[in-house]
């Protein structure tokens, strides 16, 4: 049979779909959980291995695999539990140290701290990690520095929508319990205390990574520093926002982050350069096995480069990749294979399980697993003998072209889906785009900031660094092309959420499957385009209150256009709507809202949380309003608007989408219904709920 040496593809499927499964639960399971399942995988393996039926091997190892999954997230989340600050904190002294310097965020450079401590919190409140953003303006201290300021630390942000992708469960994962800002400038911590030897040799590392960021920022300039500081530290601190909304509208913005393709270039750099130099030299070519030692000088490469861009997760998980691959050749085996990316997807998975809720993971495996099947199905020309050198180079011209043009195809439709239901953006361009920098960036860029990243400590990265400076040039001039270019994004809404899950199956069986019954994958990998999008709702409240948009046919007017934008823009583009500023359609001040007779939804809104509004502002906000949202607690007695909302409606459930029913009543959908009752979603001590 054609499925006979591909069945074991797909136990990191039913790995995958395990570990799916415990994330879509809406409680939390016992933690005994985790040994029933243990015990289960025991029991189907050793049914598989007493079974003399093929198929029923089969279906034992997969199920195996896909209780292994469940099992093996309930043991992640409780080994990372950890505590998460309460909600609607006060301001509070913390002292800690400096773990990292975070990617900035909407308000601008923010820190990774370990606290010492926090206010007056008890030790076992205490997060392990919080992430605060500084002032702007205010200097950045390297890690390491032990710090003291003042902020507001709240827990990790919950979805900006319902259905939305969940923040708070990646900074779950991250152990970082708390977010906030700094009330003041970070000053230097007087203590003798000193941290756990894994958090300074973590802090050392971190503060040879920043004052190498600020080494290539300085030698290029702030105009290409930025971009190759975040590809080779994966300090995104310098890059100019103008650059990276360019990138992002070119569809390049996957470069910014350290991942599959920076790995790839690197490791697949180093074990060029060895077997060249190993091959150049005949003594040492004829004493060692050339293909192995260069397999290990491109292991020593990404494991090198794996410390230097800070280990984030989806670097972790390209470092993976790359071992398997460069494990297979130490091994003899092919290194390139459906079999060794189902071996490096198994590791990612047995390790962080959650992974497979991370659209980086969904879409880097989906990619690789086409590209990969591509290669297998890619016709291999007959190699003419005598041929004349310009007819090589054209036919050679003519295949790298033809080769390029179908990998930077089928990635994209495997990470399509992806893109239109996580991000709700197509760019057109993005092809185009792709293959004019994918040259730019395997021969020139990433091998020139791997060499400079090796030779500056020593004083001899300049050359390498100038060149990789002049490829983010180019790289940078065609995204501001590409991203000026007509039509350059397209906003496509959310479909239903089980779509995403049709289509990852579609893609994993049109890759995995041999022989024509492959293209039964085909409608389920289009699921996410083909399948009708859910009507939108006519209004939307952010987490806190502090917010409120409204439909009118394809815009999204807000209510506060400068105020938590990021989430109104995320609740926008998922509902395939252009976010623009309410006008005079509502009558707003300093502290409220009320809706006038143009408005589409009358929604008033009130936010202050503790002065008072102006009298007589209330009852007008109720006389004139279908739907009245008021952020602090007190809700107005007699106010005879059909749905009244408070911030103790919004500390309980979260976001919320409104939609107005054929009666004229109104139906809430709140995230926290959806998000469930998880480790992540509640207080300082999930476990009491």
């Amino acid at each position: 049979m054609a499925q006979t040496d591909r069945w074991t593809l797909w136990t990191p499927v039913a790995l995958g779909l395990g570990a799916a499964l415990y994330f879509a639960l809406p409680r939390e399971p016992q933690a005994w959980v985790a040994w029933v399942c243990a015990g289960v995988v025991v029991l189907l393996l050793a049914g598989a291995a007493a079974s003399r039926a093929r198929l029923l091997t089969v279906v034992l190892v997969l199920g195996a695999c896909a209780v292994g999954g469940f099992g093996m997230g309930k043991v992640r989340t409780e080994r990372v539990w950890a505590p998460i600050a309460p909600a609607g904190g006060e301001p509070q002294r913390l002292e800690g140290w400096v773990v990292d310097v975070a990617s900035p965020g909407e308000g601008g450079q923010r820190l990774l701290i370990a606290p010492a401590r926090i206010g007056d919190w008890p030790a076992g409140a205490t997060p392990i990690r919080v992430r605060v953003t500084l002032r702007p303006g205010t200097p950045v201290p390297a890690p390491g520095s032990p710090v003291s300021l003042l902020a507001i630390l709240n827990a990790p942000p919950p979805p900006a929508s319902p259905g939305a992708y969940d923040f708070g469960r990646d900074a779950f994962f991250e152990s970082v319990g708390g977010v906030g800002f700094a009330l003041t400038p970070p000053v230097t911590w007087e203590t003798e205390a000193r941290p756990p030897w894994r958090l300074r040799l973590r802090m050392a590392i971190n503060a040879v990574r920043w004052e190498l960021s600020r080494r290539i920022v300085d030698e290029l300039g702030p105009s290409s520093g930025g971009l190759a500081a975040a590809m080779t530290t994966g300090h995104e601190a310098f890059i100019p926002r103008e650059q990276e909304d360019n990138l992002r509208a070119a569809g390049l913005a996957h470069i910014i982050s350290i991942s599959g393709l920076h790995m790839a270039i690197v490791g697949g750099f180093a074990f060029a350069g060895a077997r060249v130099l190993i091959a150049a030299w005949p003594w040492l070519a004829l004493r060692i096995h050339g293909k192995k030692t260069a397999a290990l000088v491109g292991l020593a490469a990404v494991g090198g480069y794996l410390v230097l861009s800070g280990a984030p997760p989806p670097a972790e998980r390209a470092a993976v990749t790359a071992a398997v691959a460069f494990g297979a050749v130490l091994v003899d085996r092919q290194a390139i294979s459906l079999h060794a990316l189902a071996l490096a997807a198994m590791a990612v998975l047995l390790l962080q399980p959650e992974a497979v809720t991370e659209p980086g993971f969904q879409m880097s495996f989906a990619a690789t697993a086409a590209l990969v099947a591509l290669a297998e199905a890619w016709p291999r020309p007959v190699k003419e003998i005598n041929t004349p050198w310009p007819i090589r180079w054209v036919q050679a011209a003519l295949g790298w072209t033809a080769v390029s043009l179908a990998a930077s195809f089928v990635a994209g439709l495997a990470t399509g889906p992806f893109a239109m239901q996580h991000f709700n953006r197509v760019s057109t361009w993005g092809l185009a785009a792709n293959l004019a920098v994918a040259p730019i960036s395997s021969f020139l860029m990433m091998p020139g900031l791997a060499l400079g990243a090796a030779l500056t400590p020593v004083g001899l990265g300049a050359a390498p660094l100038a060149a990789a400076g002049f490829a983010i040039e180019l790289m940078n001039r065609v995204a501001a092309m590409a991203a000026a270019a007509p039509y350059a994004q397209l906003v496509v809404p959310s479909g239903p959420g089980w779509t995403l899950a049709a289509a990852f199956l579609g893609i994993l069986w049109l890759c995995l499957w041999k022989g024509p019954l492959r293209w039964a994958g085909v409608p389920f990998a289009l699921a996410v385009l083909l399948v009708p999008k859910p009507s939108p709702p006519d209004a939307w409240v952010s987490a806190d209150g502090a917010t409120a948009a409204v439909r009118e046919g394809k815009a999204a007017l807000l209510l506060r256009p400068d105020v938590k934008l990021f989430g109104a823009e995320l609740w926008a583009r998922r509902r395939g709507l252009t976010p623009e500023a309410a006008g005079a359609a509502y009558d707003c001040d300093r502290w409220s809202c009320v809706p006038t007779a143009g408005a589409p939804v009358k929604l008033a809104e009130a936010w202050n949380l503790k002065r008072p509004l102006k009298p007589g502002r209330i009852e007008a906000m109720c006389a004139g309003a279908e739907v009245v949202v008021i952020r602090n607690d007190e809700r107005p007695a007699g106010c005879r608007a059909p749905l009244v909302l408070t911030g103790a409606d919004f500390r309980q459930s979260g976001s919320a989408e409104l939609y107005r029913q054929a009666d004229g009543t109104w139906q809430v959908t709140w995230a926290q219904d959806l998000r469930g009752h998880r480790p992540w979603t509640w207080g300082p001590d999930p476990r009491r709920h």
